[in-house]
């Protein structure tokens, strides 16, 4: 029995350096970024003063909330999740009304996060400390509990297949997609919204300040601060923002006639178990190894055939491992390695969102023909530099027409996703 095919046929993006598709896709093919200081961190007393962040104006939402769902909205992650959702679904040329007496039975929403609303919880436990708990409003809870984001976009959108929220750290925008791929091979549904978002703020970045595992030496140089693959990198800046992807049977984008990015052939998610050298914070690179090579196997491809990386990369001490684990797992190496890039050299990482916000990279680079640049990378690795040629690693956009790109994420508590995505083609 032939698998449904699954294609891509609407992008959604609120990133640091864009908060919409176009000015994302120039923005990665230019090589600018969106890390930025910030001088609320340094009253606050963080080493690390550096965020990406996505900057809109506060009329700007109006297009997207009414002026009750406006009230009391304290959830930047909320937001993001939802003008990422709302652009993709109408990118796929998918109608959003009111009047509708039934939900989308075949539609549905998986939109992950790692946390969510937490200027929110911090206006609500002020409140409640003070013995003003009927103060609170009626939003506090949509905006604070987990799936609140796939709730209210479930809601907008009249969504009546699965809607829920996934969370797995890192790795929870690819796994979202990977999700909605599953369900929709399955024949359980026909079109899904996937994809994730994080927060932005100190609450939330305050504990990996904590574990001094930011830069803390680049407050005055913002741009040159993440630094994946390079020498002189001296960990991941924070970031924020939303990714989403509609993800569509075949059959079903082809009745209607819709635009098609990209085809999603197969993936695989798993968990390192915490053994073996993966921890709470670092990947055991075995479970590394068999994600990427499941996700192989499971697409029907071979390693060879895979023309490009977008990496998880974040700037520590893990990339070389990282790309140690992507030659032995795909059996390639110097010249023959697959041309590889990460996105956190622009955007910083953006923590729960940057596996949705790095697949629109990534579908956007088979889309339009192009390798986007690894800034601040120059100073490559020695111990990647010995195993990879320095010309599959590029500092500059290139022109490239790639057929297939893994995505990978790897988050904390040593869980893994690997995503395949092909251009897409009639056969």
């Amino acid at each position: 029995m032939n698998k449904e095919r699954v294609v891509i046929t609407g992008l959604g993006v609120v990133a640091p350096n864009g908060t919409n598709v176009s000015e994302f896709k120039n923005a990665i093919k230019n090589g600018r970024g969106g890390i930025r200081y910030l001088e609320e961190l340094k009253t606050l007393k963080f080493s690390c003063q550096i965020a990406g962040y996505p900057i809109y104006k506060n009329d700007y939402l109006n297009k997207y909330f009414n002026p009750i769902q406006l009230k009391g909205l304290n959830a930047s992650g909320l937001e993001y999740g939802v003008i990422a959702g709302v652009d993709a679904w109408k990118d796929a040329g998918l109608s959003i009304s009111d009047d509708a007496k039934s939900p989308l039975w075949d539609c549905g929403v998986i939109f992950g996060t790692g946390i969510l609303g937490v200027d929110k919880f911090r206006e609500a436990i002020h409140k409640v400390d003070d013995g003003n708990v009927r103060r609170l409003g009626s939003n506090t809870v949509i905006q604070t509990m987990a799936s609140g984001i796939s709730a209210f976009l479930g809601g907008m959108l009249g969504c009546g297949n699965v809607v829920t929220t996934n969370s797995s750290a890192c790795s929870t925008g690819t796994e979202a997609i990977l999700m909605a791929y599953d369900r929709i091979t399955q024949g359980e549904a026909e079109i899904i919204l996937a994809g994730s978002t994080s927060d932005s703020g100190p609450y939330v970045w305050g504990g990996f300040d904590a574990m001094r595992i930011l830069p803390y030496k680049y407050n005055d140089n913002p741009t040159e601060a993440s630094r994946p693959m390079s020498a002189s990198a001296s960990g991941f800046v924070p970031g924020s923002g939303a990714g989403a992807l509609v993800i569509e049977s075949l059959d079903s984008a082809q009745k209607r006639g819709a635009n098609i990015y990209a085809e999603i052939l197969g993936g695989h998610v798993n968990s390192g178990g915490q053994r073996n050298g993966g921890s709470m914070t670092a990947p055991n690179s075995e479970a590394v190894q068999r994600c990427i090579t499941k996700a192989v196997d499971n697409s029907g491809i071979h390693p060879d055939d895979i023309d490009a990386i977008n990496g998880h990369l974040t700037a520590t001490t893990k990339d070389p491992v990282e790309i140690q684990n992507w030659c032995k797992a795909l059996g390639r190496q110097g010249a023959d390695f697959p041309y590889v890039n990460s996105l956190k050299s622009l955007v910083g990482h953006c923590l729960a969102a940057s596996g949705s916000i790095e697949s629109v990279a990534t579908v956007l680079q088979l889309k339009e023909n192009f390798i986007f640049g690894n800034i601040n990378c120059e100073d490559l690795h020695p111990e990647i530099a010995s195993i990879v040629h320095r010309d599959q690693i590029p500092t500059k956009t290139l022109d490239f027409s790639a057929n297939i790109i893994a995505k990978a994420s790897f988050g904390f508590g040593d869980v893994n996703a690997c995503v395949i995505f092909k251009k897409y083609n009639l056969m």
